[in-house]
């Protein structure tokens, strides 16, 4: 079925505020926040068998206690596929529209995994941010870059402006989704860490969002009804796993970011580039845990 929108150009297009950081003239440089950094390089990763683990890149770290517990090499520069939309919701949650109405375009129906939107719908932005995190919905990317004040690629330069404002060197985005042959993207462990407590610290609705299993959208008179899911591996058969992300292209292989809150212990788990995300950052919570003094919980999968 084909939606209507009845908005005017005004209200499709709101013009608000940007953060200071995102506000740049031709001779200033992206304010750099009073942020995180985290300790790395002193994780003992010679006491855990490499032979069988395919990530490129991965990191496993303590939030509490502020220490690397496991890290291979976490600044290796890797292509990170829908790992992307953490900082695609990052963004959008900064931005919100005023009258909280996104209009789906033809433009933003774009290939592989989407929550399936129809050309003409009209959706709230928590609706598309379910859709961007659970079914890591292409469609739903475009659709929130594509109603940003000054368009995708305005969208895209926040994207950027704000890696840079979180001392994020290593990363670059060229889309708001990840999908492969869209320009070169690129990120890395270590900065992926950084992003993911960034967005869990600062916004509630982020780590809701993505802890969820699955959420309905019912239909109205603007948009059709969705019934999502969250793909995120270890969600549900992992006790103490609230979600994050997972990615896939080719190029990138299986990426996943796992945030973990068992028994007193909060930890963020970044796996690049693996043939096996979801056994390996199983065995990598395992061994984690236990180097903390913590019997792991007994895994559902």
């Amino acid at each position: 079925m084909l939606y209507k929108s009845s908005l005017t150009d005004e209200e499709n297009n709101p013009v608000s505020p940007l953060p200071d950081f995102l506000t740049l003239s031709k001779n200033s440089q992206v304010k750099l926040l009073d942020l995180w950094s985290p300790i790395v390089g002193k994780s003992q990763s010679g006491e855990l068998d490499l032979s069988s683990l395919t990530a490129k890149s991965v990191i496993i770290y303590d939030i509490g206690d502020d220490k690397a517990i496991f890290e291979k090499n976490s600044t290796l520069k890797l292509p990170m596929a829908s790992l992307t939309k953490i900082m695609t919701a990052i963004i959008a949650i900064e931005n919100k529209k005023t009258n909280d109405s996104y209009v789906v375009t033809a433009k933003d129906l774009v290939g592989e995994d989407s929550m399936g939107l129809t050309q003409g719908e009209i959706l709230s932005f928590d609706d598309l941010l379910y859709g961007l995190m659970l079914p890591s919905g292409n469609d739903a990317a475009e659709v929130l870059s594509n109603n940003y004040r000054s368009g995708r690629s305005g969208f895209i330069s926040a994207m950027n402006d704000k890696a840079k404002s979180l001392g994020l060197n290593d990363t670059h985005f060229d889309n708001p989704s990840g999908l492969q042959g869209d320009g070169v993207q690129y990120t890395t462990a270590y900065d992926l860490l950084i992003l993911t407590k960034y967005a869990l610290d600062n916004y509630p609705e982020f780590g809701k969002v993505v802890a969820t299993p699955e959420h309905m959208i019912y239909q109205t008179l603007s948009h059709g009804s969705y019934d999502l899911h969250n793909e995120t591996n270890l969600l549900t058969t992992y006790s103490g796993v609230k979600g994050v992300k997972t990615g896939f292209t080719p190029e990138a292989g299986l990426c996943l970011v796992t945030y973990i809150d068992y028994k007193g212990h909060k930890l963020i788990g970044v796996i690049l580039n693996s043939e096996n995300r979801k056994g390996e950052m199983k065995n990598l919570l395992d061994y984690s845990l236990m180097k903390l003094g913590v019997k792991p919980p007994e895994y559902k999968g």
